[in-house]
């Protein structure tokens, strides 16, 4: 049987779930919310701050050039922050270690996608999807791009003047890339209320786990939080 979120009565049995979690799901503990909107925060401050030093009306409309070069140099550094101090939690460990393991249902679900073919049925999927491992590795190999070039840029009295145009040319590649990536994660979780529901609270509906995430409830039949979700399930 599967457990659910509850707490432990006085004869020894769990007790039903809270009403407004009735029917949900852990799926996010406070540490990986933490680390995903914090990472969003600061990414999103890092590329306005670029657009202002980029585009010129931008740049004429805010002003203040040195100010917005240092909160986007300083932003940049800080993008890895979150990350680090996830690792101190065992949850956020434990979806990092999902996020780099590649199953075979994860080959069903890409050439699903190259197929076009959009049934759930036909995209398995665990805890994260084929196409969200594959955006965690690329992003986080930007970012580590993305702070290199651009600390060499920082440096300029230690660089030969071809090495600085090259990361420039690198740095700001990138981030269109970056740019493009970023829209497009946007939008698939614009259109996926669910996953938004829960990056915002933790919790989704086991309905939606069931439809989408299938392999993710076989696997891991008790997802559970590190202090997020108060008195947690026991399995049974």
């Amino acid at each position: 049987m599967t457990s659910t979120v509850g707490s432990t009565g006085p004869t020894g049995t769990v007790a039903p779930p809270p009403p407004e979690r009735s029917g949900r799901i852990l799926r996010f503990g406070r540490a990986e919310r933490l680390v995903h909107r914090t990472t969003g925060w600061l990414m999103l401050l890092c590329l306005s701050t670029a657009a202002c030093l980029y585009l010129a009306p931008l740049a004429q409309l805010v002003g203040r050039r040195h100010l917005v070069a240092t909160v986007h140099e300083w932003s940049g550094i800080l993008l890895p922050a979150p990350f680090l101090l996830g690792l101190v939690s065992p949850s956020f460990r434990a979806a990092l270690r999902r996020l780099n393991r590649f199953a075979v249902y994860d080959k069903q679900w890409l050439r699903a996608v190259r197929r076009h073919v959009t049934s759930p049925a036909a995209r398995p999927a665990g805890k994260f999807n084929a196409g969200q491992k594959l955006y965690a590795g690329w992003i986080a190999g930007a970012v580590l791009v993305m702070m290199s070039t651009g600390l060499l840029m920082w440096f300029t009295g230690v660089l030969q003047p071809i090495s600085r145009t090259s990361a420039i040319f690198v740095h700001d590649v990138l981030a269109w890339a970056i740019v493009l990536v970023l829209i497009g994660h946007m939008r698939m979780a614009y259109r996926d209320p669910q996953a938004r529901l829960g990056m915002r609270t933790g919790f989704v509906e086991r309905k939606w786990a069931r439809t989408w995430h299938p392999q993710w409830l076989e696997e891991d039949r008790s997802p559970l939080d590190d202090g997020d979700a108060g008195t947690a399930g026991q399995k049974h």
